[in-house]
């Protein structure tokens, strides 16, 4: 059937900001514009055929083709339905665009009345095509001179309307095009407005499981710096924590999960959570680190991760403590007769995870009167040195420290220089997690 060729008319999304179909443009100018907007919109679709599905119950009657061009020549698949029954059976994966008859008849469950007062709802058929095709572009299909029903039909959901009397191929294929760009732009806002929310409640949620130190009644002075590996993260696979146990011992502890995604984030928690509780049941030295390798053998999902620890329990006089070591680098402690020096690490045990029945003995260890012993993790000392393949190690980091604690550099200003430093002998980023603590004694 021939294509009616009424008086042009804008396309509805005028009031979006779109020029109106006029007479080829001469050189620039606002229809200049349009063009080049029509060629984007060609372009974005990726030039592929279009399929349209009209839903109207005189289909004999339409004003379409069975098939149109757009101005870039593309060609538009139209399929024609009855009623709603029938599009549902037609809706498949490949149909872009709707193209709806507002005097459809409105399908029994859609047409009780609003509640309102109102009686029955004149947009329940576009009501029900929004609930079957949520992913789908919508226009809607009104008779002429009814721009309020048009209006309301976007405000519902539909991307743009059409006057049924008022409508060509060119207005149509345009108005389709611009519909199905229409709705792929709300659906990326959206999805870009849930992954905003998902980012924030990840980093509410992981904000909340980071430490905080239980030294109530305690001379020593506590600092922590802590820096993941994972892009726009709170929380890595390294974890820490602190406690004093009535007693008066202070308990501080440093780990690394293999790894550093949110499996292994997630795990670092729980083995902190599972290190404090058993703290603070008195359970120290072997025993603690046996219990926390059966921790992590029933939480981790694979059975070869496994996690480097180190633990050390200061006396209540704070000068001596006990150091366990489960494959974890050896604590360095300084003071002021002391330079920067690395604890003994001669019994270092296995990592946790790695060998049934292993044990991990308890070093004791001399701090002296005054102090500063910092704990990491391999993060600190693993980065790059210049542009070659060597590594700071940890005799590196001594020097570091040295230098840092001669300039004056003492609590969260010397863990800031540390990982700093470091990242800039690195050309960059550290791409492993970072976690240091610092506790300090003075007299």
């Amino acid at each position: 059937m021939p294509v009616p060729v009424p008086r042009q008319r804008a396309i509805p999304a005028v009031e979006s900001g779109q020029a109106p179909a006029a007479m080829p443009a001469q050189g620039g100018g606002p229809l200049k514009e349009e063009a080049n907007r029509t060629e984007a919109v060609a372009q974005n679709t990726g030039g592929t055929t279009l399929t349209l599905l009209l839903i109207e119950d005189d289909p004999a009657g339409s004003p379409v083709l069975p098939e149109l061009q757009d101005a870039s020549g593309t060609s538009i698949r139209v399929r024609t339905a009855r009623n709603l029954t029938e599009a549902e059976r037609l809706l498949t994966d490949d149909v872009h665009c709707i193209l709806l008859d507002l005097a459809l008849p409105a399908p029994g469950r859609a047409s009780a009345a609003t509640g309102d007062g109102a009686g029955t709802d004149e947009l329940a058929v576009l009501r029900h095509v929004l609930q079957l095709a949520p992913r789908h572009a919508v226009l809607a299909l009104t008779a002429s001179g009814d721009a309020e029903r048009g209006t309301e039909a976007v405000r519902v959901g539909a991307q743009d309307y059409l006057f049924r009397d008022e409508l060509d191929g060119r207005l149509l294929s345009r108005a389709i095009r611009y519909a199905v760009e229409r709705k792929r732009s709300l659906t990326t806002e959206r999805k870009l407005a849930e992954g905003r929310m998902r980012a924030q409640e990840n980093r509410r949620l992981e904000r909340g499981l980071l430490p905080t130190p239980l030294l109530d009644g305690s001379a020593l002075r506590f600092a922590a710096r802590y820096r993941p590996g994972r892009s726009r993260a709170l929380l890595g696979g390294d974890f820490y924590d602190t406690v004093r146990t009535p007693d008066g011992t202070v308990h501080a502890m440093i780990g690394d999960v293999c790894g550093h995604g949110p499996d292994e984030a997630a795990l670092g928690v729980e083995l902190r959570i599972a290190w404090r509780a058993l703290t603070l049941a008195g359970l120290c030295g072997d025993k603690l680190l046996g219990t926390l390798q059966e921790v992590l053998e029933h939480e981790r999902s694979d059975d070869e991760i496994f996690a480097t620890l180190c633990t050390v329990d200061i006396a209540p006089d704070g000068r001596r403590a006990g150091l366990c070591l489960a494959g974890h680098p050896a604590p360095l402690v300084a003071g002021p007769d002391r330079p920067a020096e690395l604890l003994p690490y001669d019994n270092n045990g296995p990592a946790l995870g790695l060998l049934k029945g292993a044990r991990w003995p308890r070093m004791q260890v001399e701090l002296g009167a005054e102090w500063s012993l910092m704990l990491y993790t391999d993060g600190l000392i693993e980065g790059r040195v210049g542009s070659g393949g060597e590594r700071l190690g940890q005799e590196g980091m001594v020097e570091m420290v040295r230098r840092q604690l001669a300039s004056g550099l003492t609590g969260e200003a010397l863990l800031r220089a540390a990982v700093n430093e470091v990242r800039q002998l690195n050309g960059g980023e550290l791409t492993d997690d970072v976690a240091v603590v610092l506790l300090d004694r003075g007299v």
